[in-house]
């Protein structure tokens, strides 16, 4: 029974690197037939990258504008803190 060809893709599907004719593995990252490339190697899906009409200028105002600030540290936390590192400070220089 004749083994069908199978086709190496021109792009490698795991690492995305160029894949030279006729190889047998992907020189990249050793991709092959059995362990990554399909039939449909090729079809490529769709990265989430943004549209065409991305606005680099609005997403940077939107994502770093002044508007909310996250929370910072409580002040019980600043002052547990404090009596922890007196603890340790004072364990160390006068222990016996």
């Amino acid at each position: 029974m004749a083994r069908p060809k199978l086709e190496t893709p021109h792009v490698c599907p795991v690492c995305g690197e160029d894949v030279p004719r006729g190889s047998l593995a992907c020189p990249a990252c050793g991709a092959d037939h059995n362990s990554g490339w399909r039939a449909d190697a090729n079809a490529h899906d769709a990265l989430d990258l943004p549209d065409d009409d991305f606005d680099y200028d609005e997403f940077v105002r939107r994502e770093f504008s002044p508007g909310v600030k996250p929370a910072g540290i409580k002040a019980v936390w600043w002052i547990t803190a404090i009596i922890l590192l007196a603890l340790c400070l004072a364990l160390y220089f006068f222990k016996s």
